[in-house]
């Protein structure tokens, strides 16, 4: 279950027309809090993505599921369960089955929350990307960036 004040902060880039992924992010960013805090861990910092955003879908981000081709059916399949979710009103979590989760994630490493391992990924996820791409997103960075006096 996310925290009130992440999901305040979802809202909030919402309201101010900001994109899915950008709202998306706000629960990756918890997560990656929780393992630093130690609360629990992950086998890799992709794991730990993958879970922000599934969090994200479940509290109602619009955020699509991957296209085939970019992810595995398995993890399609999943992400559009995640979607379907979001809407809808929620039954109690099974605590034997959020018990069993936890503690899978508590015996996972903490080292995948570190800045070498996030930067690793960050890194990589760039180079999937074609040139023209990553050019485009810096301008459009660029223009929306404080401009300072």
């Amino acid at each position: 279950m996310p925290d009130e004040e992440t999901i305040e902060r979802a809202h909030e880039d919402e309201s101010e027309g900001k994109s899915p992924s950008t709202q998306a992010g706000e629960f990756v960013r918890e997560e990656m809090e929780h393992i630093r805090e130690g609360e629990h861990g992950a086998r890799s910092p992709q794991q730990a993505i993958a879970i922000g955003l599934s969090k994200a879908r479940r509290a109602g981000v619009k955020l699509p599921p991957p296209k085939r081709g970019k992810a595995s059916a398995r993890t399609r399949k999943q992400a559009k369960r995640d979607v379907k979710r979001g809407g809808a009103r929620r039954k109690k979590p099974s605590k034997t089955r959020s018990r069993a989760t936890k503690s899978a994630l508590k015996r996972e490493k903490r080292s995948a929350a570190s800045r070498k391992a996030l930067s690793r990924q960050a890194r990589s996820a760039a180079r999937r990307r074609s040139a023209r791409s990553r050019s485009a997103a810096a301008k459009r960075a660029a223009r929306t960036r404080k401009r300072r006096r």
